[in-house]
């Protein structure tokens, strides 16, 4: 289920007086005027007017107008300065992959001779036009031609290193040999609980007669999951802040008096960049899980983690969640279907004082996980499609993400207005709306400031992947915001 956006008045209710403090000192940032040389001219030369110009047989062909100088621009009415509305240089940047106007064009897309201007790009060009579209006297442009997009081969790297400590480290090759054990992170005091869950069948998503049921939690489907581990508990601050702050773990190791080796690996993960407001919003670190990062960062962190303990490490699939979740029951909740037990096993509404809680202080499920439902939401791997039940695969489902938004979440969290909201096959689809506060353009691929309720759990398959699979996890390559997709979402 996708429960509707909170609305101002009732996301000001839940709001702590901590939380207001800090939204309150957010400032303001002040909007410089585009710099045309430095900030459009590129955008124009590589997009738009390697086509548009007199030397450009689309032209001749096609009759299509001329975009080399601000007199030919304007009259072939490409730029209404002032008003980026009305201004196609604009506005057929912002079609879909498929409309035959799209600018750049979308055949060009398919063959990867071209791209989608960013959001960041787009936002300058409709700024800078609504603007009055400034062009300096005597500026005429010439076409130029993008790179060709390059693997990342250094990425590539360090996936294979990571692999190889990891290939170094596990010995456990079948279930029998899975036990619970818990891990203290190289060069600090800080560990974490890992329980085994047994591979096995279940019926993912919900009956039809289930109270609260969701349109998008069926049909029910049969599914086999292989066996994992799943963290105990949901990442706390204590773990996050590590890779949130890698100054603060390699002053850890020295203190350790760790060999500086210890830390190349993990030096060579990209790290997120430092947030620009205090990310716990005044409900506390110690203990506390962590929140408001992106898929993206969580992703990261698992690639980090495991770098760091020679483990793999990654977020657990839909299927995965949801069958580590139901621990072997078919009830709404794990316990049965009787909503009114739910303070006994879960922070929500009624009873979390509108923050999340520590973690680890409800009762667990039958398999040991805790806060498996409620307190914060947790991030899974999925793309979410309402319809992905109908065409799930029968054995490991994973709908592998393939644009921004939206992804899925689980489990519910502590500002649920009903118990319906935390059943187990309940979904949660991302937003962009979860970054509404963010004054950054582009957009964090880091933070989602709005998503004080979203955190995440690990797992660590029995079965460890391949390098190639290991980039696949930890880099879907959608972690940069795009206005169009967004609006769809």
């Amino acid at each position: 289920m996708n429960p509707p956006a909170l609305t101002h008045s009732t996301l000001m209710k839940r709001t702590t007086p901590a939380i207001l403090a800090i939204m309150i000192a957010v400032p303001t940032l002040a909007t410089a005027a585009v710099d045309f040389v430095k900030d459009v001219q590129p955008i124009l030369e590589f997009n738009c007017v390697r086509c548009h110009n007199p030397k450009s047989t689309d032209v001749e062909k096609n009759d299509a107008p001329l975009l080399h100088t601000k007199a030919e621009a304007i009259r072939g009415k490409r730029i209404v300065p002032g008003d980026a509305t009305k201004s196609k240089v604009y506005t057929t940047t912002q079609l879909a992959d498929d409309d035959d106007k799209l600018m750049p064009p979308s055949a060009e897309i398919k063959k990867g001779s071209s791209a989608r201007l960013t959001m960041a790009e787009a936002e300058t060009l409709k700024t800078w036009i609504n603007e009055g579209a400034k062009w300096p006297d005597g500026v005429t442009l010439v076409a130029r031609k993008k790179e060709a997009k390059v693997d990342n081969a250094a990425e590539t790297l360090v996936v294979a290193k990571i692999a190889k400590r990891i290939g170094e480290n596990s010995k456990e090759k079948t279930e029998a040999e899975m036990k619970p054990y818990t891990t203290t992170i190289l060069g600090t005091e800080v560990s974490f609980d890992m329980v085994p869950i047994p591979g096995g069948k279940f019926k993912m998503g919900s009956p039809e007669n289930e109270k609260g049921r969701g349109a998008d939690e069926g049909p029910q489907r049969e599914v086999e999951i292989a066996p994992f581990w799943m963290e105990k508990c949901e990442v706390t601050w204590n773990e996050f802040q590590l890779f949130m702050y890698p100054e603060e773990e390699k002053k850890a190791s020295v203190s350790k008096n760790l060999a500086p080796e210890l830390n190349k690996l993990t030096d060579a993960v990209t790290h997120p960049t430092k947030p620009y407001v205090e990310m716990s919003f005044g409900m506390g670190t110690d203990g506390y899980p962590a929140i408001s990062m992106t898929q993206h960062m969580a992703n990261k962190y698992c690639q980090w983690l495991s770098a760091k303990t020679g483990h793999f490490y990654r977020l657990p699939t839909e299927a995965e969640w949801e069958y580590a979740a139901r621990a072997g029951t078919t009830t709404a909740y794990f316990w049965g279907d009787d909503a009114s037990q739910i303070g006994q096993y879960c922070w929500w509404e009624k009873n979390s004082d509108f923050k999340y809680q520590k973690v680890g202080k409800k009762k667990p499920n039958p398999w040991g996980l805790y806060d498996i439902l409620g307190n914060v939401a947790e991030w899974t791997l999925d793309q979410y499609d309402p319809e992905f039940y109908k065409k799930a695969p029968g054995a490991n489902p994973w709908n592998k993400a393939t644009k921004p938004y939206p992804h899925v979440a689980r489990g519910g969290a502590w500002d649920a207005e009903k118990p319906e909201m935390l059943r187990a096959a309940a979904r949660r689809a991302s937003s962009a709306e979860w970054k509404r506060q963010d004054p950054q353009l582009p957009k964090s691929i880091w933070f989602h400031t709005d998503a004080q309720f979203l955190g995440f759990r690990i797992v660590r398959p029995l079965k460890t992947p391949t390098p190639t699979e290991m980039q696949a996890y930890w880099n879907n390559g959608v972690e940069k915001d795009d206005a169009r997709l967004n609006k769809a979402d």
